[in-house]
């Protein structure tokens, strides 16, 4: 059998314009699965860059199949038959880890066309931590490395409205996308940085607080050989959930045209 990947798999290019904090199976099963429909049945023509936000090798880097994986939708339909539903995932283009590619990472932040950003971090990864510096590379708290790269952005846009973005939080914790925005405040006091960056932060960006829900039962270790003689081809990271999943998002009215909510006509 072949490896998953898009030589061998015949596959789309989305356009970066989402950046992802986080590579573990519930964002993966949960908003890239997501994705990968809006791309298909609403036109959102969006490509992710996943950040591995922590430093850690034991497990390699989506970039081994090119960003291609399968989800494996499981579930009871209608007639009370057991049903699974098999999408391979195309929108992730590429995965960087950001204490190896640090550089890489900030690069992103001229990127034109990005304008969302997801995380989960665990309820854990929302935290301030007062040693971290702004030259760190990167600062070791997720929102620290977030206003190093949003600070990053503001300067090569030169504080341009256009270059703010939808920052929205999966973290399990009440008002996520408050506390993220209160922590990334917290780091522009910190680190003494100017108030036209304060005020673009607070006018042109949008931290929108969420409410989600799926089981996510994750790599199917037990089955994972005989799925992939099923499916006719070599996969490794495979991820199964549950079909019923919940995604409530706060935020404004424009965000429904910048993830294409609308239901097409």
């Amino acid at each position: 059998m072949k490896q998953l990947n898009r030589q061998n798999h015949a596959s789309k290019r989305y356009p970066t314009k989402i950046m992802q904090f986080g590579e573990g199976n519930f964002l993966r099963a949960f908003i890239d699965w997501q994705i990968n429909h809006l791309n298909k049945e609403s036109g959102l023509n969006a490509g992710i860059s996943i950040i591995r936000p922590i430093d850690y090798d034991a497990l390699p880097l989506l970039n081994t199949q090119d960003g291609l994986y399968t989800t494996l939708v499981r579930g009871i339909d209608e007639s009370g038959e057991a049903t699974e539903q098999v999408d391979i995932i195309e929108c992730v283009n590429e995965e960087i880890p950001v204490y190896k590619e640090f550089d890489k990472y900030m690069a992103l932040a001229e990127c034109e066309t990005l304008n969302v950003i997801f995380s989960n971090t665990t309820e854990a990864g929302i935290e301030f931590i007062d040693t971290d510096k702004l030259g760190d590379a990167p600062a070791k708290a997720f929102p620290g490395k977030l206003t190093q790269w949003l600070y990053k952005r503001f300067n090569h846009f030169n504080g341009s409205a256009d270059a703010g973005l939808m920052i929205i939080p999966c973290e399990l914790i009440d008002y996520n996308g408050e506390k993220l925005k209160e922590i990334v405040m917290q780091y522009c006091q910190l680190w003494q940085l100017d108030e036209q960056f304060i005020a673009w932060i607070n006018d042109s960006n949008h931290f929108c607080s969420t409410l989600v829900d799926r089981i996510v039962t994750g790599f199917p270790r037990s089955e994972h050989d005989a799925l992939q003689t099923k499916l006719g081809y070599l996969d490794n990271f495979m991820v199964t959930s549950e079909y019923f999943h919940f995604f409530v998002i706060q935020g404004p009215k424009e965000l429904e045209d910048v993830l294409c909510l609308k239901t097409p006509v």
